[in-house]
């Protein structure tokens, strides 16, 4: 089977090294008969998925480079969440590709209990979804009794000058640069004023 291994660590400054994990990672490859087509190495956050690494391992996921993804933990694939995480682990699978994480025996798309994890964790991303909503829905409800108004500002600028700067022969996007306003702003007063 070929395999990708794919390691993270937080820190660019040296006081972390992915070799541990890459010298565990590759042994256990080559314990399975497996072989290890591709090694991609993170060196920041996984808060974000805007990891070169990560992009490219996905990009080779989607040519189908490699049928399995190794990695060390849960937590060095991504830490941006259930919902985030497990939209990645769905995104191997519809590639074709699998995914195992060798600290943690259970997470594993080939294994025996692969439809009990996804449905857990897509429980757990749906309960995740719903507190994102919950406190989306708390913040608006506090900003609104502190008296804010929400939505779009009101355009402050009058028919008569979008009319006359029209006139003068400039384009709508011209308008709009030189009143601070979008350009499809300009072309609802314009229609308005015709």
């Amino acid at each position: 089977m070929k395999t990708a291994l794919y390691a993270r660590i937080s820190t660019k400054d040296g006081r972390q090294d992915t070799e541990n994990q890459l010298t565990a990672l590759r042994q256990f490859a080559v314990t399975q008969g497996w072989t290890v087509t591709a090694e991609y190495i993170d060196r920041e956050s996984g808060g974000t998925a805007d990891r070169d690494a990560f992009q490219q391992m996905f990009a080779d996921a989607s040519r189908h480079r490699f049928d399995l993804l190794l990695f060390w933990s849960l937590d060095r694939l991504s830490r941006e969440g259930a919902l985030e995480t497990l939209q990645h682990l769905n995104r191997l699978t519809t590639c074709g590709v699998g995914y195992k994480s060798f600290t943690e025996q259970y997470l594993d798309s080939c294994g025996l209990f692969k439809d009990a994890i996804i449905s857990i964790l897509g429980t757990l991303a749906r309960q995740e979804r719903v507190r994102l909503s919950e406190r989306t829905k708390a913040g608006l409800h506090r900003v609104r009794a502190a008296g804010t108004r929400l939505g779009r500002p009101t355009l402050t600028v009058r028919h008569s000058d979008v009319a006359a700067l029209k006139s003068a022969g400039l384009s709508n996007r011209a308008i709009g640069r030189k009143l601070a306003i979008s350009e499809g702003s300009v072309r609802r007063l314009v229609r308005a004023t015709a």
